[in-house]
């Protein structure tokens, strides 16, 4: 399909159809994507590496998201920026930045590298390791932080993979580089015993597989071509999908800020209360995997519809990105509201999938924060579901502006203070409370911002 066929395509199929054709694909990339993490987690869960293991992978994990941060900015920039292209007419501009932001994801994965493995040690406490288990941390993030440009290519090319009208590709990488995963972690921990370098080396081996399949499908693109003057650096056409990947970059880095964050001030507010530093960051760390999972619902069903929403903007006919609009938000609100009443009614079950806690003085508080934290934490995941969701297509219906403020609205300007006042009053529940509030009031704000953009396509 070339691209003019793409875009009839993108006009007069039903929505239904195309939502169907490339969400489905996207939802299941993502949510394969999420067990990289949450296989480790349940092997180490499982194993004699216990709790103390999980809360190991837990301070390693923002550290990805940071990695994920760069990779996500360059790669939804430039396939945005392609797809209005696409609706534009203009093909030029498209493989000149998706060229540059190729050379821009490896250089600055060398970058963090150069910048992350002197320092390691110093990063992971800052990220709120703890005595117990800053060893395994070490260990883990040593081999993990090596194989970040495949980590980082990989993500970036799927973004644009998917906007090229190719999901089912993008799929593909990412299942078979998790299939490795799984069937490499049980193997390397329990099989040769090695431990959290056992799980490490699982993950980055599935993301060497992921990294060969995606860099195989830019010599069959459909939509455009790479040329010699494709890795020129060419920044005027950079800068068109670098403003458009901005809010991925921001939502990532909040991401991080909040990891780091939580903690910081779990194992502070922790060791002052009866579960100790160890229990609450083992904890917050399963909710941070567990809740991947549900937005990665979420976003791959927004992403998958980034193309239909990119091309029908550029081309103009904003009936029909309405009415895909209108049709992303009721799987949110869904996806949302089935989560809360999973981790409502049943969150020990939720958290017992990642292993008993047996190397902990009280495994008993373990399962009482547990439940705490997925009844108060998540209590309205349905607003955040919402939220997130706005910021995607305000990025694919080329609103950079707004897509940032939606991301900045709940993480920054209300989590943060909230997760720094709150503590001083109630303790450590004082951390679990700050989320829903901050849900609750940037649900306002992503309202506000939504219902002004719909009424300002009518005016056009």
């Amino acid at each position: 399909m070339n691209a003019t066929e793409n875009g009839r395509y993108f006009e007069t199929e039903k929505i239904s159809k195309l939502m169907l054709k490339f969400s489905i694909p996207c939802v299941l990339s993502l949510l394969v994507s999420a067990l990289y993490n949450i296989v480790d987690q349940i092997f180490i869960g499982n194993s004699e590496l216990s709790a103390l293991g999980n809360a190991a992978t837990g301070v390693v994990f923002p550290a990805f998201i940071i990695s994920q941060a760069f990779a996500w900015c360059f790669g939804d920039g430039c396939a945005a920026y392609l797809n209005i292209c696409q609706g534009r007419g203009d093909a030029d501009s498209a493989h000149k930045a998706i060229g540059t932001g190729i050379l821009a994801t490896l250089a600055s994965s060398i970058l963090l590298i150069a910048v992350f493995f002197p320092f390691k040690t110093q990063l992971l406490l800052l990220l709120g390791a703890s005595d117990n288990n800053i060893a395994m941390a070490e260990e883990y993030f040593s081999i993990i932080l090596m194989f970040f440009p495949a980590y980082m290519l990989s993500n970036m090319m799927n973004s644009v993979i998917r906007a090229d009208g190719s999901p089912a590709w993008s799929m593909t990488s990412i299942i078979s580089g998790a299939a490795v995963n799984i069937i490499l972690d049980p193997t390397f921990i329990f099989g040769f015993h090695w431990g959290m370098k056992g799980a490490a080396l699982a993950t980055v081996v599935g993301q060497c597989v992921s990294f060969v399949v995606s860099l195989s499908y830019f010599f069959r693109t459909k939509t455009f071509r790479f040329t010699v003057k494709s890795f020129i650096p060419d920044f005027k056409a950079f800068s068109g999908a670098l403003k458009l990947g901005l809010s991925s970059f921001i939502t990532q880095i909040t991401i991080v800020i909040i990891s780091a964050l939580c903690n910081i001030t779990l194992s502070k507010y922790g060791a002052a209360s009866h579960y100790g530093a160890d229990i609450p960051i083992a904890i917050i760390g399963i909710e941070s995997k567990v809740f991947t999972v549900v937005i990665n619902l979420v976003v791959g069903i927004v992403l998958g519809c980034q193309p239909i929403v990119g091309y029908n903007v550029g081309a103009g006919n904003y009936d029909r990105v309405k009415r895909l609009y209108k049709s992303i938000l009721a799987c949110a609100i869904i996806i949302g509201l089935s989560s809360t009443l999973l981790f409502e009614l049943a969150p020990r079950s939720v958290a017992g999938i990642f292993g008993q806690p047996t190397n902990i003085p009280n495994p008993g508080d373990y399962w009482i924060f547990a439940e705490k934290t997925f009844r108060i934490f998540l209590m309205f995941v349905t607003f955040t579901c919402v939220i997130k969701m706005n910021s995607i297509f305000f990025q694919a219906a080329g609103k950079p502006v707004q897509a940032v403020v939606s991301s900045l609205i709940r993480d920054i300007l209300c989590f943060v203070p909230l997760v720094l006042i709150l503590p001083r009053a109630f303790g450590v529940y004082g951390i679990l409370y700050a989320a829903p509030i901050a849900d609750f009031i940037a649900m306002i704000t992503a309202t506000v911002l939504i219902v002004k953009y719909m009424k300002s396509l009518k005016e056009q």
